[in-house]
């Protein structure tokens, strides 16, 4: 086959869902729809003749055609991916700004961004942790985390699901959690995140835990901050329970400075990763899209 007529699309659509073996992550990785995904494969499939995938009810596999053919599209992608990178490189670093809502920025985004770094050591990532409307014009971030319950809530930008929250107890080390039920949670400090409301969601959810206890809440009292991380710190210190995600948590959990006690969790909201248009982001913004994205993809 000629090079003009290399059906490249196709090629690129195949090899994203040939390395992450789904349709649907392939599609998040390309910043286009699943049902485009399927159709380059099965044009591409229409081309050569014979299937590439085998395709089961929720999980998709290599043909023996499929794999002969990724071990030549794949090392060809890998190829250019380098030679670009090289090529960049030697103009020197590429600057990148992202703007994050704070919580996300301190719980979860420091603690990954030594990933993204070492991935891609020529972009040199600003991050502004402000909550405040991003409007994307020139000199603004290319990129923005929010926190909202719906992702229509910025009017003129594009936005995609990162996370959802699940709210769950977070208590210091130093709380014995061994049998620790709701009726003693309710006699400990609650930290409150923005709101007092959630803490009372989370009982209504939780109930007595199965003790038979009848207990009070008193959640007019305890600290009110004003995001999720200042209570996790807190919590942490020793001064209190927080309500937060594990997710979001996970790195003061691995440091041992909170536990997660209580299977328990309620709906919070949920994180959108914005832009003005996918489609026309720069590509150190489209690399770390394409990072972010699969960093909070499902495993299944």
């Amino acid at each position: 086959m000629k090079r003009g007529r290399l059906p490249l699309t196709a090629l690129r659509s195949f090899e994203a869902a040939a390395r992450r073996l789904s349709f649907t992550l392939a599609a998040q990785d390309l910043f286009v729809s699943q049902a485009a995904i399927s159709r380059q494969v099965r044009e591409l499939e229409m081309l050569v003749g014979q299937p590439l995938f085998s395709r089961g009810h929720r999980s998709i596999a290599l043909t023996e055609a499929g794999e002969r053919l990724m071990a030549v599209v794949g090392p060809s992608f890998d190829a250019m991916d380098a030679a670009l990178e090289a090529l960049a490189a030697a103009q020197g670093p590429v600057a990148l700004s992202v703007s994050s809502d704070p919580t996300f920025a301190a719980c979860w985004l420091v603690p990954q961004l030594a990933d993204f770094c070492a991935r891609h050591p020529i972009i040199e990532v600003t991050i502004d942790a402000d909550p405040r409307l991003v409007t994307f014009r020139r000199g603004e971030p290319e990129l923005a985390v929010r926190f909202s319950e719906s992702r229509d809530a910025w009017p003129g930008a594009e936005a995609r699901l990162l996370h959802g929250e699940a709210l769950t107890p977070l208590v210091p080390v130093g709380l014995a959690t061994d049998g620790l039920t709701p009726a003693h949670l309710a006699r400990q400090t609650l930290l409150h995140a923005d709101n007092r409301t959630d803490w009372a969601r989370w009982f209504a959810a939780a109930g007595d835990g199965g003790a038979g206890e009848a207990f009070s809440t008193p959640l007019d009292r305890g600290t009110v901050y004003a995001d999720t991380s200042l209570a996790l710190q807190a919590a942490g210190l020793g001064q209190g329970v927080a309500l937060a995600d594990r997710l979001l948590a996970a790195d003061a959990i691995a440091q041992g400075k909170v536990a997660s006690p209580f299977a328990t969790s309620v709906p919070g909201g949920r994180y959108f990763l914005m832009a003005r248009r996918f489609a026309q982001l720069s590509p150190a913004a489209e690399a770390f899209a394409a990072w972010i994205m699969q960093r909070f993809s499902p495993v299944t």
